[in-house]
C-alpha cells in the first residue's frame, strides 16, 4: 500500500506541474528592441540576440529592424513620446543630445547598471563620455567606428609608398598626404584616392570635420559657426585632391568602394564598416590584391579622426515607463552583448567594452589591429540637437560641401550656402518632442 501511495502522489504532482505549464515561460520577460542595423551588422546583432536568448530562460529579446537614418529616428521619437516605443533601441551616440534633450530617452542610473554588473569604467573612456550628457548616462556604448585609410599594397608598392616590411610608410602632414595621392596617381596611372563624393554624401562632412578638429577648431561653439577662414581653406584643400584628379569627383558610395575593390585606386578613405567586405573578398580569392589599413594620418596639430558609435538606449515612453523588472531585463541583455562583443568586431567595429577591446584576441584580430589605436583619438559631431547621423545639419552639409569638389560651386560659395541654410537650425531652440 505504501508503494501505491507514493505512485499516486507522484502522479498527482506531475499532473499539477503539467497543468501549470513550464515555469520559466510564465516568468519570462520579453524585451522588444528596435534596431537600425542591417546587412552584416544586422546579421551579427541577430546572432547575439539568439545567443543571449539561448543562454538563459528569464529574458527573451525580440528584435525588429527598421530603415537606417532619419526614418528610424523619426519613428523612435514619435513612438516614445506617445508611450508606444520599444523597450530598447540601438542608436548613434552622435544623436544623443537630440534624443536625450528632446525627452525621447530615459537616463540609466549607476544603480541600475550595477544590478547587472556594469559600471562606466567597463567602457572605453571617450565612448563612455559621449554616452553621458548633463551629468547623466543616457546610453551604453557598443562600439566605435572611425574613418580610416585603406590602401592597395600592390599599387602603393608601385608608387614607392611601402616600407621594407610591406606596410605603408608613415605619412604625417596634409602636404605629405596630398603628395602620396599625387605620386600614387602619377606612378600607377590610376586614381591615388577614392571616396564617396556625390551630392548627399556624408563622407565629405566627416573628412572636413576631422581636418578642422586636427587644427583644434570646432565647427559650432555657443550657437555660432566657429571655424572662421579655416572652414573654407580646409574644404579647398579637399577640393584640390579632386580638381587635380587624384580622386574622381561625383562618385556615390557603391561606386567609390567598387573603384577600390576593383583595383583602380591606391587609397580609399572610408569607415571601418568596409572591413567585412574586404575580408570576404580576400577569403574568396576575388580581391586581386593585398590591402592594409591605417588610422587617418595626422595632417595638422593632432591625429583626431571622425567617428560615431552604436549604442543601446532605453526610450522614455511617456506615460508608460518601463518597470524595474523590464529595465533589469534590458540591461541584462546589454551587459551580455558588451561582454560577448568580440564577434561584433568582425564587422570592423572597435568594441567599446574595455576588457574585450583590450583582450589579446581583439588585439590580434586582423585587419582590426592595424587601426585599433584610432579609438582613442576620435572626434564626434559637435553636441547639438541638430547634429548626428542623418541629422539635419549633416544633411545640409552633404547637400553643399560636395559641390565644391566637382565645380558646381567654389569652396567659398559652398561654405556660404551651408552656413545660410544651417543658421536657422543653430539659432532654433532645442525641441522638446
Amino acid at each position: 500500500m505504501a508503494r501505491r501511495g507514493c505512485s499516486l502522489a507522484a502522479a498527482v504532482a506531475l499532473l499539477v506541474t503539467l497543468a501549470a505549464g513550464p515555469a520559466p515561460a510564465w516568468a519570462q520577460v520579453e524585451v522588444r528592441m528596435w534596431t537600425l542595423l542591417s546587412g552584416g551588422d544586422g546579421a551579427r546583432m541577430r546572432a547575439l540576440v539568439d545567443d543571449f536568448n539561448a543562454s538563459q530562460r528569464e529574458v527573451r529579446v525580440v528584435s525588429t529592424t527598421l530603415k537606417w537614418g532619419e526614418p528610424f529616428y523619426t519613428k523612435l521619437i514619435t513612438s516614445s513620446v506617445v508611450g508606444a516605443g520599444p523597450d530598447l533601441a540601438t542608436i548613434h551616440l552622435s544623436r544623443l543630445v537630440n534624443l536625450a534633450g528632446g525627452g525621447v530617452l530615459r537616463p540609466i542610473s549607476d544603480a541600475e547598471l550595477a544590478r547587472v554588473g556594469l559600471k562606466g569604467s567597463d567602457y572605453l573612456p571617450r565612448q563612455w563620455e559621449k554616452a553621458r550628457w548633463q551629468g547623466k548616462t543616457w546610453a551604453v556604448p557598443l562600439d566605435v567606428h572611425p574613418l580610416v585609410l585603406y590602401y592597395n599594397k600592390k599599387l602603393a608598392g608601385q608608387a614607392g609608398l611601402l616600407g621594407a616590411d610591406g606596410s605603408l610608410k608613415p605619412i604625417e602632414g596634409v602636404d605629405a598626404l596630398s603628395d602620396a595621392f599625387r605620386v600614387a596617381t602619377e606612378r600607377t596611372g590610376r586614381h591615388g584616392l577614392t571616396m564617396e563624393s556625390s551630392q548627399s554624401s556624408f563622407a565629405i562632412w566627416r573628412l572636413w570635420l576631422t581636418m578642422l578638429a586636427q587644427q583644434n577648431i570646432a565647427i559650432v561653439r555657443n550657437g555660432q559657426y566657429s571655424y572662421g577662414p579655416a572652414g573654407e581653406a580646409t574644404l579647398a584643400r579637399i577640393s584640390d585632391w579632386f580638381r587635380k584628379s587624384y580622386a574622381q569627383a561625383g562618385l556615390d558610395y557603391p561606386a567609390s568602394t567598387s573603384q577600390f575593390m576593383g583595383g583602380s585606386a591606391t587609397f580609399m578613405l572610408n569607415g571601418v564598416w568596409e572591413v567585412p567586405e574586404l575580408v570576404r573578398a580576400t577569403r574568396a580569392g576575388t580581391l586581386g590584391f593585398d590591402y592594409g589599413i591605417v588610422p587617418l594620418p595626422k595632417m595638422y596639430a593632432n591625429a583626431s579622426t571622425w567617428a560615431d558609435s552604436h549604442a543601446f538606449a532605453i526610450p522614455a515612453n511617456a506615460g508608460n515607463p518601463a518597470s524595474t523588472a523590464k529595465v533589469n531585463a534590458v540591461l541584462r541583455f546589454v551587459a551580455y552583448v558588451g561582454k560577448h562583443s568580440l564577434g561584433w568586431a568582425e564587422g570592423g567595429h572597435i568594441p567599446a567594452y574595455r576588457s574585450v577591446a583590450e583582450s589579446p584576441e581583439a588585439l590580434a584580430l586582423q585587419p582590426n589591429a592595424q587601426y585599433a589605436e584610432a579609438a582613442h583619438k576620435v572626434v564626434y559631431d559637435p553636441d547639438g540637437w541638430y547634429m548626428g547621423a542623418a541629422g539635419p545639419l549633416e544633411a545640409i552639409a552633404s547637400k553643399f560641401l560636395p559641390a565644391a569638389l566637382y565645380g558646381y560651386m567654389t569652396p567659398a560659395q559652398a561654405i556660404k550656402r551651408f552656413e545660410q541654410e544651417g543658421a536657422r537650425l543653430i539659432r532654433k531652440q532645442p525641441p522638446r518632442y
